[in-house]
């Protein structure tokens, strides 16, 4: 098992940048394919990024893709997400999530693992 612990979320201005962070214990972290979902109010959770094993493939939402930034430190059981040029739409609660057995996870279904949330509030 890994238990996965977010950090970094708050509330920022539009066009500002955040930096989430995703601690993970237990089961070597480099094991584990990696991604970010998102869940605002009333809406379903939904992807926003994935990043393989070894951090060499990289997968995003169109709604993000050229703004944010997925990457790991497997030296570090790290996950990380860069937000750049962040939009009120972005507002939402961001979830780290991992699995043992798929190469990439895009998808709520293919998620074993799921931390607790870090909320991301972006003002206009």
């Amino acid at each position: 098992q890994v238990q996965l612990v977010e950090s970094g979320g708050g509330l920022v201005q539009a066009g500002g940048s955040l930096r989430l962070s995703c601690a993970a214990s237990g089961r070597t972290f480099s094991t584990y394919a990696m991604g970010w979902f998102r869940q605002a109010p009333g809406k379903e959770r939904e992807f926003v990024a994935a990043i393989s094993r070894s951090g060499s493939t990289t997968a995003y939402a169109d709604s993000v893709k050229g703004r944010f930034t997925i990457s790991r430190d497997n030296a570090k059981n790290t996950l990380y997400l860069q937000m750049n040029s962040l939009k009120p739409e972005d507002t939402a609660a961001y979830y780290c999530a991992a699995d043992p057995d798929y190469r990439m996870v895009v998808t709520e279904q293919d998620c074993a693992y799921w931390g607790q949330g870090t909320q991301v509030t972006v003002s206009s």
